[in-house]
């Protein structure tokens, strides 16, 4: 597996309120089930790398897209020279992973076999074909998102994840791989005591964040972190 260039810099509860109209129930502002753990926070969104794609940053744009935003179409992440991507993907507190979620969809440019990697700075593609990866996982051909779990014992102390989509659906006659969203579920803690303002998606819209104080050093368990029912 040859690839002709060398990379693109991709380098990308409090109490709730609720309104009520001639008896109507408003949950806007509940989290759902599918928002419980959500990792978004905390990943360094501009530190993000991903190599052999097609658009720079658009591996980053794809980690950005809220959960409201992932059966958008655009932004896309594609491979350029063959079917391989491998994406480094920082965080700004230490991360327990429990599960990555991942759209792809029912076409051959599907990715199938993804190899997860913890806390390596430093690889490319031949050092991620020839090591050992923390845990190898199996993606369906799908346009649901999928909700992948990871051996959670492996993945209590993540700074970083790097994940090499090695091969496609098309298992050799497809030479571009195609991802439209990549999300992450789990707990984080910080590394400092010192008091920091968090800011938290309460329905996973941008334009409707609320900001809670807290203190590094608890562990976080709703979406962006703010501690959820533990860090407040």
């Amino acid at each position: 597996m040859s690839h002709c260039h060398d990379e693109h810099a991709g380098h990308g509860h409090g109490d709730h309120s609720h309104s009520h109209s001639h008896g109507a129930h408003d949950h806007s502002d509940d989290i759902t089930p599918a928002l419980q753990n959500h990792i978004y926070q905390q990943i360094g969104f501009s530190a993000i790398n991903t190599l052999n794609e097609s658009v720079p940053d658009s591996g980053a744009k794809i980690c950005q897209k809220t959960w409201d935003q992932r059966l958008d179409v655009e932004p896309e992440l594609c491979s350029d020279a063959d079917e391989q991507l491998l994406m480094h993907i920082p965080f700004t507190a230490q991360i327990r992973l429990h599960s990555i979620l991942i759209r792809t969809s029912t076409s051959s440019s599907a990715p199938l076999t993804l190899k997860v990697f913890v806390n390596q700075d430093t690889l490319d593609f031949d050092t991620a074909s020839a090591m050992t990866p923390t845990q190898t996982l199996s993606l369906s051909q799908t346009s649901e998102v999928q909700d992948v779990p990871v051996r959670r014992a492996l993945f209590n102390t993540v700074r970083s994840l790097d994940l090499f989509f090695e091969d496609n659906w098309g298992r050799g006659d497809e030479d571009e791989t195609r991802v439209s969203y990549l999300a992450f579920k789990g707990e984080w803690l910080h590394l400092s005591r010192e008091p920091v303002n968090f800011l938290y998606e309460a329905a996973a819209n941008p334009s409707d964040h609320k900001m809670v104080a807290g203190v590094k050093g608890g562990v976080g368990s709703e979406l962006g972190g703010a501690g959820g029912r533990h860090g407040m």
